[in-house]
């Protein structure tokens, strides 16, 4: 009987879920659009048929242990989802109870960064490692930071926001309601604002200046700096400068073995992480220097966010029959 976990990933559009064995192979997956449902009844009933429909088809040698959610806000010591501004439900979700309802298993959640630093310990850039931090760079910047091989969750569920870090005082507005957060400079929303800054600022050319403001994109960027456009490599310089200060503060913290870049924007790789690195090592105090990895992630792309909820799931298993085997 092969043993797997069900690995969820709630997104503000989409909802993925695979079906993950202990090597990180997802041997079925699916997804529902999130937004469709206002009422979450309705949501857990079309996922619930979804998933169960997707198990069915599976090979019946198959057992699901738990299941892992990984959620914008998710409150691991909960089990909730708390007033997550993406989602369509508001206030307090107790998710982990409406899965364990539905599929009789046990569940857990955490956010989708601590999910996926999670991923990359079991089956990613991480193995082996017991001290790290993963950086999420996508619409927003979050963080999963492990340490002695456990995740740092806080003492309410909600420890590791590096992305909600001032790094300009009286800096750009964030969407948390504060100023100069790291999550307005380096998330894929923080390039474009950085962009359109400079194209505003300067009348430096660029292939940029062709495309309408409202439709410029991180992916743009991306490729536009590719191409050796100086602009928009001015533009990565400056997100590198701002991240990279911001890096060399963690290290100083919790002084990890490497830190990983995951998500949309650290798809560039060393267009990124060259000039990160440059600015994390200038800033480093100097008993770090030269000691602390930056890496891209391991975790395949199509399912990363299934496998590292789905890792969650199995971590916490793995907790579960330890604190059993010890109290027997």
């Amino acid at each position: 009987m092969k043993e797997v976990t069900l690995g969820v990933d709630i997104g503000g559009t989409n909802t993925a879920f695979g079906f993950v064995d202990r090597e990180g192979n997802c041997l079925a997956e699916g997804n529902i659009s999130t937004g469709k449902h206002k009422d979450i009844t309705l949501f857990f009933d079309e996922l619930t048929e979804k998933i169960k429909h997707v198990q069915h088809a599976m090979d019946k040698n198959i057992k699901v242990r738990g299941i892992g959610i990984g959620a914008p806000n998710g409150n691991y010591y909960h089990g909730t989802i708390e007033y997550a501004p993406n989602l369509p439900w508001k206030g307090v979700i107790a998710i982990s109870m409406l899965f364990k309802e539905r599929f009789d298993l046990p569940a857990y959640v955490t956010n989708d960064a601590n999910a996926a630093a999670i991923g990359e310990m079991l089956y990613g850039a991480a193995k082996q490692m017991k001290d790290f931090v993963l950086i999420t760079l996508g619409t927003g910047v979050g963080s999963g930071i492990v340490s002695n091989g456990q995740l740092i969750y806080g003492h309410d569920g909600f420890g590791g926001e590096l992305g909600h870090t001032i790094i300009e005082e009286n800096g750009r507005d964030c969407a948390c309601g504060r100023s100069g957060c790291l999550e307005t400079y380096a998330s894929a929303t923080g390039i474009v604002r950085t962009a359109t800054m400079k194209l505003e600022e300067t009348s430096q050319s660029s292939v940029l200046r062709e495309v309408e403001p409202a439709d410029l994109s991180g992916k743009m960027i991306t490729e536009a700096a590719l191409e050796g456009d100086a602009l928009a490599l001015d533009v990565f310089d400056y997100t590198a400068q701002k991240l990279g200060l911001s890096l060399a503060n963690t290290v100083a913290i919790t002084s990890p073995e490497a830190i990983i870049l995951f998500g949309g924007l650290a798809k560039a790789g060393n267009l990124l992480i060259h000039p990160v690195s440059k600015y994390m090592e200038a800033n480093l105090f100097s008993v770090f220097k030269g000691k602390v990895k930056l890496l891209s992630s391991g975790l395949q792309e199509q399912n990363a966010a299934i496998l590292g909820a789905s890792a969650l799931a199995w971590q916490e298993l793995k907790k579960e029959h330890y604190n059993a085997v010890q109290s027997s």
